[in-house]
């Protein structure tokens, strides 16, 4: 497959979002506590995102599924490979924005 080596870069940058997302979660809930937490999503679906969640975790899994069920086909794997960056690429902005506010 000539993918494969961008596939696996995808992973990496999957699993560095899984740990980001576990933090943020946890910081998420302490928030909760604290009464700040008022909101229900934290993508809208023009993110393209089916997860909704005020959590980060969900969407990280619903990537890691796309992930595994990405196209063999040649034609047909840029398009999947577009739209999956994309919004791994929005996960991990947000990520790194809600990070770096909540210092």
């Amino acid at each position: 497959m000539p993918h494969t080596r961008v596939i696996e870069q995808l992973k990496e940058n999957l699993q560095s979002a899984y740990r980001k997302s576990i933090d943020a979660d946890g910081k998420l809930d302490e928030l909760k506590k604290a009464g700040h937490v008022k909101f229900n999503t934290i993508f809208s679906q023009k993110e393209g995102f089916s997860a909704s969640s005020n959590r980060f975790k969900p969407y990280v899994q619903e990537l890691a599924d796309e992930l595994d069920k990405l196209p063999t086909d040649p034609d047909k794997l840029p398009a999947a490979l577009a739209t999956f960056v994309k919004k791994l690429a929005t996960l991990i902005q947000t990520l790194q924005a809600f990070k770096e506010q909540a210092k």
